[in-house]
This record gives C-alpha cells, sequence and structure tokens, in this order.
C-alpha cells in the first residue's frame, strides 16, 4: 500500500478503533468501542434502493435488507465482523446493502452475541439457529447463501462446520471479506506482513484470543480457528483478502485446504489493500470493484446452485 493510503486509512479507522488493545486489561472498554462505533455508523447510508427492516429471528435482533426487485426465496445471511468483541447490525449496515444490490438478493444480518460477555461458542450457536430459522421459514438449502467480514467469516465457517457436524444440509455458497480463520495467530502474514497492515497487529491477536477463548486450549478448535478444520463437504467458496494484511494467511491457508480436500474455492488476492477494504464503498474504487465481483459471483450461484447435503 502506498505511505499516503495508509496515512488515509489510519486516519480514518483511528476514530473507530482508538484504545481498543486496552480490552484485555480494561473489559468495560470495549463497551465505549461499541458505543462509539453506532454512533459513528448513523452517517453511514445504505445503498440506494435497498430498505432497511429490524426484525428479531430466533430470539436475536437482527437487520432485513432488501434491494428493490430481490426475489423473497433466496437470502443471504451475513455475519459482520468485528473481532467477535464488537460490531453490529448498524455499523454493517452500508456494506451488506451494498453487497445486496450488487447480487440483487434479501440480506440477513443478525447481532449475534459478543465476547467477553458471551464467549466462544455463544455466536457460533446464535449463527446456527438463526440458520435453522430460515430454514423452518421455507428457505430451501440450495436458495440461502452465507456471508462474513473478519471475525465473522470465521463465524460463517464455524457455523458451517457445526451444521456438517449436525446433518444440516449446507447453504448453496459462501463469501469471506479478509476472514479471521485462525485466532490462535501462527499464521506466517502476521510477521511479513507486520509492516504493511495499517489495522492490525499481532498484539491484537492476543486480545481478541484472550477475550473470545476461556482457556488457551481452546486456540486451535476448528471452530474457533478453521484453519485446523477437516473441511470435507463444505460448500462452495469466494475469499477476497488484502495483500498487506496480517490475516493473509489465513485466507491463503484456508483455500488451500478446500483445494486440497477436492472442493470449490475462489481465492482473491487484492494488492496493496488491507483489512475489509470493502468497508470504504464510496469512497474507494477498489472497494466498489470488489463488491462488484461479489455480487457477480453470488448472482452466478444463484442461478446455478444446488442443495448440498451435510
Amino acid at each position: 500500500m502506498s505511505s499516503l493510503r495508509a496515512r488515509m486509512f489510519r486516519r480514518i479507522t483511528s476514530r473507530f478503533v482508538k484504545g481498543i488493545n486496552k480490552s484485555t486489561i480494561d473489559p468495560a472498554h470495549i463497551a465505549e468501542v461499541r458505543e462509539r462505533l453506532d454512533r459513528m455508523s448513523r452517517f453511514l447510508k445504505p445503498a440506494i434502493g435497498v430498505s432497511v427492516e429490524a426484525t428479531t429471528v430466533n430470539g436475536i435482533d437482527a437487520e432485513r435488507l432488501r434491494p428493490k426487485g430481490a426475489p423473497e426465496d433466496k437470502v443471504l445471511l451475513y455475519l459482520h465482523g468485528g473481532a467477535y468483541l464488537i460490531g453490529s447490525c448498524r455499523t454493517h449496515r452500508q456494506l451488506v446493502s451494498h453487497i445486496a444490490r450488487a447480487a440483487g438478493i434479501n440480506a440477513l444480518v443478525p447481532d449475534y452475541r459478543l465476547a467477553p460477555e458471551h464467549r466462544f461458542p455463544a455466536g457460533i450457536e446464535d449463527a446456527v439457529g438463526v440458520y435453522r430459522s430460515l430454514l423452518a421459514e421455507g428457505f430451501k438449502p440450495g436458495d440461502i447463501f452465507i456471508a462474513g467480514d473478519s471475525a465473522g467469516g470465521g463465524l460463517t465457517i464455524a457455523t458451517l462446520l457445526s451444521l456438517r457436524h449436525a446433518g444440516v444440509p449446507m447453504p448453496a455458497a459462501a463469501v469471506l471479506l479478509s476472514p479471521f480463520l485462525d485466532v490462535s495467530g501462527s499464521g506466517e502474514s502476521a510477521t511479513t506482513r507486520a509492516d504493511k497492515d495499517p489495522w492490525f497487529d499481532a498484539r491484537d491477536l492476543v486480545v481478541v484470543a484472550d477475550n473470545y477463548c476461556a482457556n488457551a486450549g481452546e486456540l486451535k478448535n476448528p471452530l474457533v480457528s478453521p484453519v485446523f478444520a477437516n473441511v470435507a463437504g463444505l460448500p462452495p467458496t469466494f475469499i477476497q483478502v488484502g495483500d498487506d494484511e496480517i490475516l493473509l494467511s489465513d485466507s491463503t491457508r484456508f483455500a488451500a485446504l478446500m483445494e486440497e480436500a477436492g472442493l470449490e474455492v475462489q481465492l482473491e488476492i487484492w494488492p496493496e489493500m488491507w483489512h475489509v477494504f470493502q468497508l470504504l464503498v464510496g469512497k474507494m474504487p477498489e472497494s466498489r470493484k470488489a463488491i462488484k465481483k461479489i455480487g457477480a459471483y453470488l448472482q452466478a450461484r444463484m442461478k446455478s446452485a444446488k442443495p448440498l447435503k451435510a
């Protein structure tokens, strides 16, 4: 990433996440960061032509984002990022609305439980419950798509692994944006990209681990860190990740696992981009192009996908 872009990005993001590394010693600070994010997110508008509807699914507050003319028999279950500690429907409303519009699909964004109040596996249980509720509403597995960014990407894969284990039919496809797939922080990019990443450093991973997991023995649990999972049976997956982020090797290792298992996976590594750069849609052409490609992928899957067995 150019130094100019890196400085711009740091200025933008520092207002959102300033002080989050204090959360290990001051859990109350996480609530402050959440409130700050929600306040600033009020200025983020949904994409034109996308309506926002507050709802409750399986006892969980959520939002339905409905692009004009989207079919009612298909849905994108989107799990927001935020290191398992922060984030909400509101913080991700703009991003998801643009994805939904680009794909021409209604999206459902649940406010799953967050750590440290609700540690692993609470968020996974919530996501699985919402997926089961969609099935109970009458959606066919082949008409459900699942996606997530950062920790939401990790939660996406953990949800799929849990569904597989329970024998529940898989959704048609998954989309991951800079997925956080290794809470143990063992990937090589935690070191090789340390001087390039304007968002994270390795110390941030320790903060997440301390707050999300009750003990260090859980860090390599496949539901916490899916890079250690048996990926057999997972649906086709599309991954976008920035070349400058310390989580790069989470994506490359997971894509390699899927390829080795003979599964369908597409991995895009975006030069000079950072963690979930798609959030800056409307601010950068790369973000707009990336979301357009996500939309095209989901459109193609909606036309061709068939239900997958667990």
